[in-house]
């Protein structure tokens, strides 16, 4: 029982970390947040600032007419930007990619919105609840650094980013998919190689194991 309430613990912890990290970059700006993180992250310090200005730009090149019936989440990470959420239509849809596809500093764009109602408060909250026990067993998970991974879950899909080896995109991706209320994984791993990573960092090994029901990966 006491293990059972400290998982909970850990798992609450990790889920209200990116509000925090929210908080601070709201008050003092990109930089802070940036400056969290940057020693334990694979990307330079420069393309860490990068990523922080174009999430806050992408929200800007919403059209106003698009604004209200939308809800839009963006995330980028080594210039490769997701946009995940809900759009009122294909034309909405079409036209936020194009736009946010044209800013400076994006390599590549993956447009995963969906043509529907903006979700529920209940929705968002349960996709915050499988983002932090994702990001707990990643933690646990000794064969690899969380700080490495970027989660983002959306209507029970989760979407995995940052720059990893094969192995452990392989180790990150069975983790997800075997986490329970989990309905997908679309793996979207920048796969660098071995000697890349030893460049990179010197990483310990471990195994991690899960009864829950394994759920389908796609690869974009």
């Amino acid at each position: 029982m006491q293990k059972f309430k400290l998982t909970l613990a850990a798992a609450a912890l990790v889920a209200a970390l990116p509000l925090l990290q929210g908080c601070v970059a709201a008050a003092v700006g990109a930089g802070a947040t940036v400056g969290v993180m940057s020693a334990h992250d694979r990307r330079t310090t420069t393309v860490q600032a990068d990523d922080e200005a174009v999430e806050w730009k992408a929200t800007q090149q919403v059209p106003e007419a698009y604004r209200e019936a939308s809800h839009l989440n963006f995330t980028a990470f080594n210039r490769r930007l997701l946009i995940t959420g809900e759009v009122p239509s294909e034309e909405a849809r079409s036209a936020i990619g194009e736009r946010v596809g044209k800013l400076d500093g994006i390599k590549e764009v993956f447009n995963e919105t969906t043509v529907g109602p903006a979700s529920s408060l209940t929705k968002r909250s349960n996709d915050s609840y499988i983002t932090s026990k994702v990001k707990a067993r990643l933690v646990d998970e000794k064969t690899l650094s969380a700080n490495h991974i970027k989660v983002v879950t959306e209507s029970g899909t989760v979407f995995l980013m940052g720059i990893v080896g094969d192995r452990e995109g392989k180790v990150a991706v069975q983790i997800t998919r075997t986490t329970d209320g989990v309905r997908k994984v679309v793996n979207l791993f920048e796969v660098v190689s071995d000697a890349e990573i030893k460049r990179m960092s010197t990483l310990p090994a471990n195994n991690n194991s899960s009864t829950a029901q394994p759920a389908p990966v796609e690869s974009r």
